[in-house]
């Protein structure tokens, strides 16, 4: 199971000011500051998310084809994180829906943060049991 992922930031403070605000709507609390000037988030026992200084020094730099996600609790939630980002300076890469059709469980919402680094939301309906 995946349950960590970073980005890098070239504007560290910009940066930690969007996802403390971000994250926070979520139940992501700062876990502890990172060496690099950076933050790590986290929701004891479920997950990871950080904002870093590159590890080698140079210039962040977006990954193409890299992506993050933030599994919520319903496609309410996964409106309410997508509105916030984009309150917060976000660029909007794909607006809350199903993905894979009308009567897809999944439903997904996609942004850019400041620095360009490409996140979305989601959430799977489950199927009703018996």
């Amino acid at each position: 199971m995946l349950n960590y992922a970073t980005v890098g930031s070239n504007d560290l403070p910009k940066a930690m000011a969007f996802y403390d605000t971000l994250l926070e709507t979520i139940g992501m609390k700062t876990f502890f500051n990172h060496p690099s000037g950076g933050r790590l988030y986290g929701r004891p026992g479920k997950s990871l998310f950080g904002v870093l200084g590159p590890y080698d020094g140079n210039e962040a730099t977006i990954g193409n084809g890299t992506l993050a996600g933030f599994g919520l609790d319903s496609r309410e939630a996964v409106a309410a994180f997508h509105a916030k980002a984009l309150d917060l300076g976000a660029t909007n890469e794909g607006d809350p829906g199903p993905r894979g059709g009308d009567d897809s469980p999944a439903y997904f919402a996609y942004f850019r943060d400041p620095d360009g680094n490409k996140l979305c939301a989601y959430h799977f309906l489950m199927p009703a049991v018996g």
